[in-house]
């Protein structure tokens, strides 16, 4: 019983580590594409027993949207999403609030990743 239960959890940690590193993948790519695009800012936000939320935005010399990338969860199975409403926006009219209303987590991975496009 007891073997039984460790092969278990051997094979969940695997599985974890391979549906992990999938993820990991896609959003790499995703993100590479992104950093094509223009200079790049990223905002994290989300904790451990809260949807994770990622948000990349890629401006153009003149602080024009060229790309930007959404990646919501709990699980591996979140991927990278674009948000083509954004895009060709200043960024003096990227509102937190506004393009994402009632998703407090994204609003604030939102401003991580406009703060570090200030600095």
């Amino acid at each position: 019983m007891v073997s039984a239960l460790i092969i278990v959890a051997a094979l969940a940690w695997f599985a974890q580590l391979v549906l992990g590193g999938w993820q990991i993948s896609r959003f790499n790519r995703a993100f590479d594409e992104l950093c094509q695009q223009g200079r790049v800012g990223v905002g994290r936000s989300g904790g451990r027993f809260r949807p994770r939320v990622v948000v990349a935005i890629a401006l153009d010399e003149q602080q024009q949207v060229t790309g930007a990338l959404h990646m919501k969860g709990l699980t591996v199975f979140a991927k990278p999403v674009k948000i083509t409403s954004l895009m060709g926006k200043s960024i003096n009219e990227l509102h937190p609030d506004v393009i994402f209303p009632h998703d407090p987590l994204s609003q604030n991975a939102l401003s991580l990743a406009l703060k570090l496009k200030h600095g």
